[in-house]
């Protein structure tokens, strides 16, 4: 995969890797953003709101799709436009294992003959095949004649 923009099709589905969340990973990542929501640091507090344990912010889990995603055009992504629709469909927690397929929803030429829109629906699933994200993100991506 090139990741060229003539490279995606509309309605395929592209897989990407999968990536465990290790508590030191989870543990950084509230460290750098700062978070100090109990939910995110303390099993205990977590189980007394009906939880199994602490769970991982939201955006530690945009943040690793879109790290997945990013290996299906490392060269020839511009820029992300835009994020719609994103939908938390389960919790995640240290020790789960995530991986994303990209699904083409949408695709379009721009007035630039370098570079075309690619709209992508990720959808994100743990290690029991369950989906727990999912997000439409717009891209702009290098076009082949371009390079």
């Amino acid at each position: 995969m090139t990741g060229f923009f003539e490279d995606f099709v509309v309605g395929k589905r592209y897989p990407t890797r999968s990536r465990t969340i290790s508590d030191a990973d989870h543990e950084a990542f509230c460290r750098l953003t700062g978070y100090t929501v109990p939910l995110f640091l303390d099993d205990a507090y977590a189980r007394g709101r009906g939880l199994p344990g602490r769970i991982c912010p939201s955006h530690l889990i945009m943040s690793f799709s879109s790290a997945m995603t990013g290996d299906l055009f490392p060269d020839t992504v511009i820029a992300l436009a835009a994020i719609d629709n994103a939908r938390f469909l389960a919790s995640v927690r240290p020790g789960d294992s995530l991986r994303t397929e990209c699904e083409v929803i949408e695709k379009r030429e721009t007035s630039r003959a370098d570079r075309g829109i690619v709209v992508f629906r990720d959808h994100v699933y743990n290690q029991h095949g369950d989906e727990v994200f999912r997000n439409d993100k717009t891209v702009l991506v290098k076009r082949r004649a371009a390079a």
